[in-house]
C-alpha cells in the first residue's frame, strides 16, 4: 500500500491550500475530500446510493517531562480507512436497506508504552488513541441495516463492533481518555472498540421524536484481538456474549443540541476473579487458580449538550460533556471512571471552523486487584519499587488534555495537544507525565 509522507503532510496541505481552487477540484479547502469531486462522478455516485471514502489519521505523542524513562523521543502512529457504504433503497429498491463495508489498517508506536507508563504492569490510557489491537489490517465493519415501520424500529446485523451504537463518544481528543466509547476501554478484554470487529445483532426502537432504546447482542471471541485474525469470520474460540442495553435522549434545550446515555451491559462468560481462589482464599497467596466468575457486568451514563452559540451560526459555541462507567469488582482491574470536559467551536469569526478542547479524567483501580498485587509481593519476598520483580500496585490515574483544532480545509483538521497524566498507570511511583501531541484527521 501507499504510504502517506508523513513529515510534509501539513506543509503540502498549506501550500496547495495556497492556491485558489473550485469545490470539485484537488485540495480545494470547501471540499469535503482532498481528492476533489473526479469531475463531478463523486457526487454523482453518492446521488445513485454509492459513498467511497478513504480516511486518514495520525498521532504524534512526545514526552515532554516526567513520565516513567525520561529519555525524550517522539513516537508516531495512524491509521487508514477504507470504506463504503452502499444505499440498497436506492440501488435495488430495498426499502429503507443500507450496507456498510470497512478496512482498516494500523501501524506504528505509542509513546505510553514505555516512556510514560511502567512496563511492567502497562498503563490504562493512551497518549496515541489510535494506536492498538495490533499493527494489521482488519474488516472492521460489514453489516446491513434495514428500518422498518416507518423507520421506528431499525434492525442493525453483520460485523462491528459495540461502541458503534452503545456508550458512542466522539474522537476529536487524542488521549483515550477522551475518545470513543469508554466502556470498551475498561473491560477492553469483552468489549471490543473499532477497529476490531465481531459477529452482532442490534436493534432499535425510537420511542419518540428524541428518545429511543436499543438492545444488542455481540459475540464474545478473544481470538479476533489477535493481529492474524483480522479477516476472521468462523465463530470458533467464541466463549459467550456480550448484551448491553441502552436508552438515548436528544432533547433541544432552547434550541441547542444535547444527548443524554444510559446503559447496561452483560457478559455470560465466563470470567476470572481478580482476587481470590476457588475456596475464597487470595489466589496469590494459596498459589491455587484463580475462581472462574460465571458472568460480568457494568453501567455506563454519558451527556453532551450545546449550551451557547451565535445568532449568525448555530453550529459555533460551547458544549459541555460528561461520562462515567462502573464494573464488576469481582472482576475487572477498573471499577469506576469519571471524565468532563467542553469544547468551543468557531471561537474567531476569521477562524469560525476552529475548535477549542479541555477535559480532565479519573481512571480508578478495584481494591481487591490492589490486594492482589500486594500479596504477590508479599508471597515473592519483595517490597522495593526497584527489584525488576517488583509487581507495582496501582491506584488511581488522572488525566487532562488541551487541544486546539486547525480546521485547514473541510478535509483536514490538524489538532496540537497537551496532555497531562498524573500517576501513570496509577502507580504513584511514576512522575507526572507532560506529552506533547499532534492529531491528523484527513479524508481523500
Amino acid at each position: 500500500m501507499f504510504l502517506l509522507p508523513k513529515n510534509c503532510f501539513i506543509g503540502l496541505a498549506l501550500t496547495t491550500l495556497a492556491a485558489p481552487t473550485s469545490a470539485s477540484e484537488m485540495f480545494a479547502s470547501d471540499s469535503p475530500w482532498m481528492l476533489g469531486d473526479w469531475g463531478g462522478t463523486r457526487s454523482e455516485l453518492q446521488a445513485k446510493g454509492y459513498d467511497f471514502t478513504l480516511g486518514y489519521t495520525g498521532e504524534m505523542g512526545s514526552n515532554l517531562h516526567g513520565g516513567y524513562d525520561h529519555d525524550r523521543t517522539a513516537r508516531y502512529s495512524d491509521q487508514f480507512t477504507f470504506g463504503s457504504h452502499l444505499d440498497l433503497q436506492k440501488i435495488f429498491g430495498w426499502n429503507d436497506t443500507e450496507f456498510q463495508l470497512t478496512l482498516t489498517e494500523r501501524h506504528g508506536d505509542n509513546i505510553s508504552n514505555d516512556r510514560i507508563n511502567d512496563p511492567r504492569v502497562g498503563g490504562f490510557t493512551s497518549a496515541q488513541e489510535v494506536w492498538g489491537r495490533g499493527e494489521t489490517w482488519r474488516l472492521t465493519q460489514l453489516w446491513v441495516k434495514q428500518k422498518y415501520f416507518d423507520g421506528a424500529l431499525d434492525v442493525k446485523f453483520g460485523r462491528f463492533g459495540e461502541g458503534e451504537d452503545f456508550n458512542s463518544f466522539p474522537c476529536d481528543f487524542q488521549n483515550l481518555a477522551f475518545c470513543g466509547s469508554q466502556v470498551g476501554n475498561w473491560v477492553g478484554g469483552i468489549w471490543y472498540n473499532w477497529p476490531v470487529s465481531q459477529w452482532a445483532l442490534r436493534v432499535r426502537y425510537n420511542l419518540a421524536d428524541t428518545l429511543y432504546a436499543q438492545v444488542g447482542v455481540y459475540e464474545q471471541n478473544p481470538s479476533n484481538l489477535e493481529s492474524g485474525n483480522g479477516f476472521k469470520l468462523s465463530g470458533s474460540g467464541t466463549q459467550g456474549a456480550i448484551m448491553p442495553i441502552e436508552l438515548v435522549w436528544s432533547p433541544r434545550v432552547n434550541g441547542l443540541k444535547g444527548e443524554y446515555r444510559a446503559g447496561y451491559y452483560y457478559s455470560n462468560a465466563k470470567a476470572q476473579d481478580v482476587l481470590d481462589d476457588s475456596n475464597g482464599q487470595p489466589a496469590a497467596l494459596s498459589g491455587a487458580a484463580y475462581r472462574s466468575r460465571s458472568s460480568k457486568h457494568g453501567m455506563w451514563l454519558g451527556a453532551q449538550q450545546q449550551v451557547t452559540s451565535l445568532a449568525s451560526d448555530q453550529s459555533r459555541g460551547l458544549s459541555l460533556f460528561a461520562n462515567a462507567t462502573l464494573h464488576d469488582k469481582k472482576t475487572n482491574a477498573i471499577d469506576n471512571y469519571v471524565q468532563a470536559g467542553l469544547v468551543y467551536k468557531g471561537p474567531f469569526d476569521a477562524r469560525a471552523k476552529d475548535d477549542i478542547g479541555f477535559a480532565l479524567a479519573r481512571v480508578h483501580v478495584n481494591p481487591a486487584y490492589r490486594k492482589n498485587a500486594r500479596l504477590a509481593n508479599q508471597a515473592a519476598g519483595l517490597d522495593d519499587y526497584d527489584n525488576p520483580g517488583f509487581l507495582p500496585v496501582q491506584d488511581t490515574e488522572y488525566s487532562a488534555e488541551l487541544y486546539y483544532g486547525i480546521h485547514l480545509a473541510d478535509w483536514l483538521t490538524v489538532r496540537p495537544n497537551l496532555q497531562y497524566i498524573r500517576h501513570p498507570g496509577g502507580v504513584s511511583q511514576v512522575d507526572g507525565a507532560l506529552i506533547g501531541g499532534l492529531k491528523i484527521q484527513s479524508s481523500f
